[in-house]
């Protein structure tokens, strides 16, 4: 099975993004670094431009199985489920996407 990369695109409320930002700054990425949840990350990015006030962040998996476990490990981890908590009100919606690497050129 080829890696898994999973796009997970949130629409934040317009005006709210500070807020966001301050949220994963503070809370948010910290809970993700202490419990070691970082090491699938690509990156997160936010809009600059085409439809705004968009929090777009990139995964990284081995397998199907890798992502489920990941998020499951990730939804039962209480620091990060405490910034969750309060990051949804500021999320609109939420769309994931599921990537498999084009067999040319450069990968994450």
């Amino acid at each position: 099975m080829p890696v898994i990369y999973e796009k997970r695109t949130y629409s934040v409320t317009v005006g709210q993004m500070a807020e966001v930002i301050r949220l994963y700054s503070t809370l948010g990425w910290p809970a993700l670094q202490a419990a070691g949840f970082d090491k699938n990350l690509v990156g997160y990015f936010v809009s600059d431009t085409g439809e705004l006030h968009q929090l777009v962040h990139l995964w990284r998996f081995d397998s199907d199985e890798d992502r489920r476990a990941f998020w499951k490990r990730l939804f039962e981890d209480e620091p990060f489920m405490a910034f969750a908590k309060q990051l949804r009100p500021l999320v609109k919606t939420q769309a994931n996407q599921l990537l498999l690497a084009a067999p040319w050129g450069p990968h994450p």
